[in-house]
Formats: C-alpha cells, structure tokens, sequence
C-alpha cells in the first residue's frame, strides 16, 4: 500500500528559540518535514534529484529558515542576504524549503515540472521571485555569487552572500576563476559551502577528477576554510551565523554530507543522483523519515 500523503503542509516560518539546544531541535524537525515533502514531490513528479536534495536538506533549511536575512514581505529588499544554489538541478528540494519560509505557497508544490509551471526542473528567477539566479549550467553559481558579494562593497552594504555547489561542480573551471577573483578581493561577505558529497552522476568524484587536498586548494587561493558536517544542524549554524568581516577572507565551508541522507538505501549511494524511488522505495523511504520524527 502506498505511503499517504501528510497533510502537513512545510509552511513553517523562521524559526527562532531562546535556547541553542531548542533552536537545532526545531531545525532538524523541520528539515525532517521538509524532507518528506521533497520525497513526495519527486514520487509524484515522477522525476527530480531525491539523492542530492536529501543530502543538503539541512544546509538549506538551515540558512532559509534561521540564518539568511530574507523575507517574503521583503523579497525585493536590497539590503537582503543573497543566496544562489549553483547546483541548481536540486531545485525540488529548494522549493520546498521556500514554501516552508513563506516565499511559495505550497499548494503550487504538486506543479512542480507540470507544462507551464513556474516550478521547473531548475530554479528561474522568472518564475519564483525569490531565486536570486538561473542556475543549473553547472559552474555559474560561484561566479554570479563572487559577482552580489563584490556589489554589496560598492554598494557599501552589510549584506551578504551564500553559494551552495556541488563538489563534482568543482570540477569546472569557471568557479576556480571566481575563487581566483574572490581570494584577490578578499570578500569576507562570502560565504562558499560545498556539499562534499563525493558523488556526482555515475561516478564517484574522486575516481572522475579527484579534487584532493581540496582543502589546501582554498586556503591557497586565501579562503578561510571551515569543514563540517553538514548533516548536523549545530555545525551549520555556528559558521552561517558567524558575522562576516568585509576585507577579510571569504569563507569556504567544506559540509560533509551523505547523498541520500537519512534513507538507508539511498544514503552515499551513486544510483541515486537522478532516480525516482517506486511505490515500495517510496512507502520504505518514509517510513524511515516518520521514525526519526
């Protein structure tokens, strides 16, 4: 029998609480729930990219639903905090967590890559206002990001800026030039996560281009390199809440995290970079998801 579906919708709003301890419990509570209907989405869609969405659902809740500075009654705010998901072929997984801040109304969630929906297969700043960027050409996020950090100085605003690529992203060229640029400008209201999954599509990243020692890598190019784990709440919040320093050095924050987390058979499993789970997978993915609630 097929998993129903919930009827809780992810509209969940900033979350706030007086405790550090209150305030990673009610994030991973969310991100568990937003988790849920990101699995639906793809179920129902019968396409999309469950293993790498899965994998980053706690960067994303983490950042839209406590540490970026952004609201839907101020979606156009050029003061806001940027963020733009280079890996943009996750976009499933981000319109869900902008449902759950309050930027898409989750009743168009169902369209998502329906004819004529604004809710594409890749996220448009056409279609939803509050993507910064059109992105999925792998390798143009980092570069556009360099680009808003580099205007906020000009600009003389504190706002700032967040990227999420993939790791096999970096594999192009293009986000080494804007590395390159945002060392040598030393924009410390960037901040550059890389979901080190080492996964990309049909192969393993290191056995396709390795990109060790990836950490020395940035820090020669003056970043300030920060690793995490970033499947846990507590460690994303301590760098995303940390205040920028302009002039500094931009931040590079190598998050690692697992494909596919928390799914058993999903979790570090290549086969998952672009598959819709089946009706089973789908009831046993869930499953899961409802013992960690």
């Amino acid at each position: 029998m097929l998993y129903p579906p919930t009827d809780r919708q992810p509209w969940i709003g900033r979350i706030d609480r007086d405790s550090p301890a209150e305030l990673v419990g009610a994030l991973k509570q969310a991100a568990n729930e937003i988790r849920k209907r990101d699995l639906r989405l793809v179920h129902e869609a019968g396409a999309g990219h469950i293993g790498g969405s899965l994998g980053a659902a706690d960067i994303l809740t983490t950042l839209y639903l406590h540490s970026l500075h952004v609201a839907p009654e101020r979606v156009s705010d050029p003061e806001r905090d940027r963020f733009i998901l280079s890996k943009g072929h996750i976009a499933g997984m981000l319109y869900v967590v902008l449902a759950a801040r309050g930027f898409i109304d989750p009743e168009e969630l169902p369209t998502f890559l329906q004819p004529e929906s604004d809710l594409d297969g890749h996220p448009s700043r056409t279609g939803v206002a509050a993507v910064e960027a059109n992105t999925g050409p792998l390798g143009h996020g980092l570069p556009i990001a360099a680009g808003h950090a580099m205007a906020a100085r000009l600009d003389g605003s504190p706002r700032r800026t967040f990227v999420l690529t993939g790791d096999g992203e970096l594999q192009e060229g293009s986000n080494w030039e804007a590395l390159m640029f945002a060392g040598h400008q030393k924009l410390g209201n960037l901040t550059v996560i890389i979901d080190r999954n080492r996964l990309q599509q049909g192969a393993r990243v290191a056995d396709t281009n390795t990109l060790e020692p990836l950490a020395d890598k940035l820090a020669a190019f003056n970043f300030e390199v920060i690793e995490v784990n970033g499947n846990e709440i507590a460690e994303l919040l301590e760098v995303f809440d940390a205040p920028t320093r302009d002039g500094a050095k931009p931040r590079a924050v190598i998050a690692h995290t697992n494909k596919g987390h928390p799914i058993s058979f999903m979790s570090d499993n290549v086969a998952w970079h672009h598959k819709v789970p089946d009706d089973k997978q789908y009831t046993q993915a869930m499953e899961e998801l409802e013992v960690i609630s």
